[in-house]
């Protein structure tokens, strides 16, 4: 080959390089993340059609009233809300244990801890979920309408021992106190993306989030 022929091939700028090896590097670790980094909020990319992921001060804050409200060795559950789940096992801590029930099955990647869910089918789960095992459920319906908050309310009925935080839109207030008794709290959830609706927590039992705004 000559030199006038190695003229004629396009070169990336070292910039442009710089930027492809990053694009790759970040797309390997999606596909295979690390232990360090499979629970950091933002590893599975919102589906911005109907996923909103919790801000990590959010998901920070509800992961703590879940470990206080669940207490020592205690169980959660995690419907719908995923970046609790991934703060929840961020901490490191052994002291509870926790399910992530999902119908996203790229969360699949935290094994026995995914469960499978579809909210249309609120009462199919495995065997090895049984009834009012979890001291606390922690839950966000994948949609803002009475028959998804309906269906949810049922699996959330299932699985709890008692204590309910449910996360959902201030129009569902109304709604959520009659399928769930709880009530809304003081403290505002914020989520990565600006969400075109007011969205509140809820709770049935004495909460710090209550006490925050």
């Amino acid at each position: 080959m000559s030199d006038s022929d190695d003229d004629d091939i396009p070169r990336l700028s070292s910039h442009t390089l710089a930027a492809l090896q990053e694009f790759y590097a970040e797309q390997k670790q999606q596909s295979d993340p690390g232990r360090d980094d499979k629970y950091n909020i933002g590893i599975i990319e919102e589906n911005w059609l109907s996923q909103f992921w919790y801000s990590q001060e959010t998901a920070l804050h509800l992961a703590k009233e879940a470990i206080a409200a669940a207490g020592e060795h205690g169980r959660i559950a995690c419907v719908s809300t995923p970046s609790v789940y991934q703060k929840l096992r961020a901490l490191h801590r052994e002291d509870f244990s926790v399910y992530i029930f999902e119908y996203d099955k790229r969360f699949a990647i935290y094994g026995e801890e995914f469960i499978f869910y579809d909210y249309n089918n609120p009462l199919d789960l495995p065997e090895k979920i049984a009834a009012r095992s979890f001291d606390i459920v922690i839950a966000d319906p994948p949609y803002l309408s009475k028959e998804c908050l309906r269906k949810t309310s049922e699996t959330i009925k299932y699985l709890t021992q008692g204590k309910i935080l449910l996360c959902t839109g201030a129009v569902m207030e109304e709604e959520a106190a009659k399928l769930l008794g709880v009530k809304m709290c003081k403290f505002i959830p914020k989520h990565t993306r600006t969400l075109g609706n007011e969205f509140r927590c809820y709770v049935n039992y004495d909460s710090g989030l209550d006490r925050e705004i």
